[in-house]
């Protein structure tokens, strides 16, 4: 179906590809694997058109091809799935996937349209209203629409790019389900990840990529995660780390009776009272959307509460400003480290410097920066948090979103702050990068830091937390001991079975006594 030969494409002082030789055949689903930053979007983008290689050949069912547009891999079959969406959220679905196309009439024939994307949809287990306007969708469910989009122009390879990293837990299952039935049509799927678990439950073979090469391709039913974390990234890698004992100090931040509106006015949180000390880390789990990021940000100053008390160190920080928040120790790790923990267009030494630039008198001589100290600053974070970039001149748009993430760490830990809040600290990072921020969070954890982690993994929960809170529609339903706490238990909590949980709960103390 698809060979590439020898690929090599080079950017100003990176070598993105060097020599890259894979095959993928008809009717399987591939995996792409490797660590952020190693090849693989690169070398996808080159089959789809939007990168032009410096040498090697791409074969497509045994005949040369070259590919200088999406336009052209679209017409030779090739249809591609990025990780940031290209929908109109006031068009509906179907004139979504119409959107472009040469041979749709003036006048549109909407209705015959929509019932052939229905009937597409259907063959292809992508269950989709041809009707639905995109922004009233989830975000699984547009991803189903440029699926469909990439199939009405008649795909027969599919790229998708690192599918499972905008969509909820929930929607992975149907999303799979959707593929296997596509490969079983004879749909060609590569399949690009860094995620093991996906690796094993999804492909028939996998090609790994390290630094720009492929280091191995094998058949997914003769290896393992450990395997594939080691070939992934060039050494053993703890897919379970171990929690180490530290005592619980002051406390450090105090919520009481938080009460906040979302975007529509409606309330997102709804009298959230907890605590979080010194030397712990609180876990925060909960299905996205029951009020997990409107804490966030009310606790980061960039969202109005309408009641209740936010205390940092027995400061009322109730309704305080980003900067004051700052000021008095606040540290974020975000959820979008590209959109919400750096300025893209600066470079890597001048987002280090951005949270520091009011309060640090070693990096200024009065209103002015002082440039040889803040290289050495930015010299020394980027080497001790290994952010891999040819230059602290760099854009920082640049880095790829394992080293964009050790970025944000080290300019965050570097101020010291008091109260470390990680919102899904390890999403889109691949094995190695998830490794490295645990094992960060764990040391400001015993450098007596306070550390409130927000995350959809349950296993991240239940690894990390001392104590684990569960919301459910904007309450904190349940405060458990984050070591006994079982995955069923916090399943019933997140799903709102509160009754269900305290039932469970009841029996199993009458079996002790």
């Amino acid at each position: 179906m698809l060979e590439i030969i020898d690929v090599v494409k080079r950017f100003p002082g990176v070598l993105a590809n060097d020599q890259v030789t894979m095959s993928v055949r008809k009717g399987e689903i591939h995996g792409l694997l490797g660590e952020n930053g190693a090849g693989k979007t690169t070398l996808m983008n080159i089959l789809y058109g939007l990168y032009a290689c410096d040498e090697g050949r791409i074969l497509l069912d045994g005949e040369d091809v070259s590919i200088h547009s999406p336009n052209e891999a679209i017409a030779l079959g090739i249809g591609m799935v990025h990780q940031h969406f290209t929908l109109i959220p006031r068009m509906t679905v179907t004139q979504n996937i119409i959107l472009g196309m040469n041979d749709i009439p003036a006048i549109v024939p909407l209705e015959k349209l929509e019932h052939e994307i229905a009937a597409l949809a259907e063959q292809q287990k992508i269950p989709i209203d041809p009707k639905a306007m995109v922004w009233q969708l989830s975000v699984g469910e547009q991803q189903r629409v440029e699926i469909l989009k990439a199939l009405y122009r008649n795909a027969r390879l599919l790229i998708l790019d690192e599918p499972t990293s905008v969509v909820v837990p929930q929607e992975v299952d149907a999303l799979f389900e959707s593929l296997r039935a596509m490969a079983s049509a004879g749909l060609t799927i590569i399949f690009i990840t860094h995620k093991l678990d996906e690796i094993m439950t999804i492909t028939d073979r996998v090609t790994i990529m390290r630094d720009g090469r492929v280091v191995d391709v094998v058949n997914t039913a003769d290896t393992n995660q450990r395997e594939l974390a080691k070939k992934m990234v060039g050494r053993e890698v703890v897919l379970r780390v171990h929690k180490p004992t530290t005592d619980r100090g002051e406390t450090i931040l105090e919520v009481d009776q938080l009460s906040a509106q979302n975007d529509r006015g409606m309330t997102a949180l709804d009298k959230v009272s907890f605590e979080v000390a010194r030397g712990e880390i609180v876990g925060v789990a909960g299905v996205t959307g029951n009020g997990q990021s409107e804490l966030v940000q009310v606790l980061c100053g960039v969202r109005v509460a309408s009641e209740g008390t936010i205390r940092i160190l027995g400061w009322d920080a109730t309704n305080s400003s980003p900067r004051e928040m700052i000021a008095h120790g606040v540290g974020i790790i975000p959820a979008d480290g590209r959109r919400e923990g750096v300025a893209v267009t600066l470079t890597v030494r001048d987002n280090l410097f951005l949270k520091n630039y009011l309060t640090s008198s070693l990096l200024t001589r009065g209103i002015f920066v002082d440039d040889r100290a803040l290289d050495t600053y930015a010299n020394d974070l980027v080497k001790q948090y290994g952010v891999r970039t040819p230059s602290i001149k760099v854009e920082t748009s640049k880095l790829s979103g394992g080293n964009l993430q050790r970025l944000i760490l080290a300019r965050e830990f570097a101020r010291d702050p008091n109260l470390l809040i990680a919102n899904h600290p390890t999403k889109g990072l691949d094995v190695g990068a998830t490794e490295y921020v645990y094992q960060q969070l764990f040391q400001a954890r015993a450098n007596g830091r306070a550390v409130l982690l927000i995350s959809a993994n349950l296993d991240e929960i239940l690894m990390l937390s001392d104590r684990i809170l569960v919301m459910f529609q904007g309450r904190i339903v349940g405060d458990l001991d984050g070591s006994t706490a079982q995955p069923n238990e916090l399943g019933l909590l997140m799903g709102g079975n509160e009754s269900e949980y305290f039932k469970m709960k009841s029996a199993e103390e009458e079996r002790i006594h």
